[in-house]
């Protein structure tokens, strides 16, 4: 996708999401799925805005063993990630402004202990 936004692996899933520095919101997806490409600019911008988050994708069709592990099977499905556990999750596209707004509490909370 892009230097922003990380593209999470079965392999590398455990180093860069859970034991990262910072929340890590991950957006399961696949190359077959519409509403997951719309996503693509809309995470882009959260990633840019939000340095206080981090963002990945992870493709289930490459990486079935950690989709496995979370239970996912729409696509496209948003966790996000703290202390290596899952705290958040939603599924469907949506707008920016709406997923900032079912963030806001993790955001802030990340803000207040690195600020």
């Amino acid at each position: 996708m892009s230097k922003n936004v990380h593209d999470a692996t079965d392999a590398d899933f455990d180093t860069a999401v859970l034991r990262a520095d910072r929340p890590t919101l991950v957006e399961f997806t696949a190359e077959w799925c519409g509403p997951c490409r719309q996503m693509e600019p809309v995470l882009e911008q959260i990633a840019i805005e939000e340095p206080g988050l981090a963002v990945a994708k992870l493709d289930v069709d490459r990486n079935p063993g950690t989709a496995a592990r979370y239970g996912v099977l729409s696509m496209p499905t948003f966790m996000v990630f703290r202390d290596g556990e899952p705290i958040r999750q939603f599924v469907g596209a949506r707008p920016k402004r709406r997923i900032l707004a079912e963030l806001a509490d993790v955001i802030g909370q990340n803000a207040a202990v690195t600020g």
